[in-house]
C-alpha cells in the first residue's frame, strides 16, 4: 500500500468541527520574538510561571509558543478569547477544556518536538497524537526489544537493516498516540499490544492482548510532518475523516 503524504493545508477563518472530523494542526515553535510576546498574553498565570521556571530562553519560548497556539486553535473553534479558557487534567495529566471554557465535547491532543507541535482536535470521541524526530544516536534495538511486543520485535528484525531506524520510531509514535488517545500514557506496558511498523503497511493496532475488542474501537492513521520526523495518529471509531492544517500565526 502505497502512502501519500498529507497536504497541510492553510487553516479557514473560522474552523469548524463536527463529529465526523478530525483535525490536526501543525505549528514550528520557533516563531519570531513579537509572536512569541504577542501567544504569551493568552497564558493563564501558572503557565506564565510555568514559563518563567525555565533556565533557558529558547526552552521558555517553545513552551510559550506550544500553550498560547494550542489556546489560539481551541479559541477558534469556540468563538472565544484564548485567555478565558480552562484546562482540567486527567490522573496521567491528560488535558481536557474544563466545564467553564463552553464545551463538554471537544477533545485534543498535543506532542511535540525540539521544533514542530501537532495538535489533534476532535468533537465527541478520543484522540491521541504523537511526533518523534528520528534520531540516529538512539538506542532503538535495546529499546524495543524492552518495550515493544514480541510480534513487533520480530517485525523490526525482519527489515532490511537501513529501513529499521524509521520503522522504530513509527511503532513508537503509533503506540505512544494510543495510549494518549486512551488517556494512560506510558504507565500501560508497551508489550501487551502491538500495531504495525513496516514501510507501505498501512498504520494499524494490530492486537491488545488485555481487550481483543480494542482493534475495531481505535483507528490508527500515519502523519507525514516534516523530513526527518514521524508521527501517528490515535482516534476513536472509524467514521472520520482528516483535515490537516498548518497554523499560520493568527493570534
Amino acid at each position: 500500500m502505497e502512502l501519500i503524504p498529507d497536504t497541510w493545508d492553510s487553516p479557514p477563518n473560522h474552523p469548524v468541527l463536527t463529529s465526523a472530523d478530525v483535525h490536526v494542526w501543525k505549528s514550528p515553535l520557533n516563531p519570531p520574538m513579537l509572536l512569541v510576546r504577542n501567544l504569551e498574553q493568552s497564558l493563564a498565570p501558572d503557565e506564565r510561571d510555568r514559563a518563567d521556571r525555565f533556565v533557558r530562553a529558547e526552552h521558555r519560548n517553545r513552551f510559550i509558543v506550544g500553550r498560547g497556539v494550542l489556546r489560539t486553535i481551541l479559541g477558534g473553534y469556540l468563538g472565544r478569547d484564548p485567555a478565558q479558557l480552562h484546562f482540567r487534567y486527567s490522573p496521567s495529566g491528560k488535558p481536557a477544556l474544563s466545564a467553564e471554557s463552553g464545551s463538554h465535547s471537544i477533545r485534543f491532543n498535543v506532542s511535540h518536538t525540539r521544533d514542530i507541535a501537532l495538535y489533534a482536535v476532535t468533537i465527541g470521541r478520543e484522540i491521541g497524537v504523537d511526533i518523534e524526530r528520528i534520531r540516529a544516536d538512539f538506542g532503538t534495538a535495546e529499546i524495543a526489544a524492552r518495550f515493544f511486543s514480541g510480534r513487533e520485535v520480530a517485525a523490526l528484525c525482519a527489515l532490511p537493516p537501513p529501513y529499521r531506524l524509521e520503522a522504530f520510531f513509527t511503532c513508537w509514535t503509533r503506540k505512544e498516540a494510543y495510549l494518549k488517545a486512551r488517556g494512560e500514557g506510558l504507565s500501560h506496558p508497551l508489550d501487551r499490544f502491538t500495531v504495525s511498523l513496516a514501510p507501505g503497511e498501512r498504520a494499524a493496532l494490530l492486537e491488545v492482548l488485555d481487550d481483543p475488542k480494542e482493534t475495531a474501537r481505535w483507528s490508527v492513521r500515519q502523519l507525514f510532518p516534516g523530513a526527518d520526523h514521524v508521527a501517528a495518529l490515535a482516534v476513536e471509531g472509524r467514521d472520520w475523516h482528516l483535515k490537516c492544517l498548518q497554523w499560520d500565526g493568527r493570534v
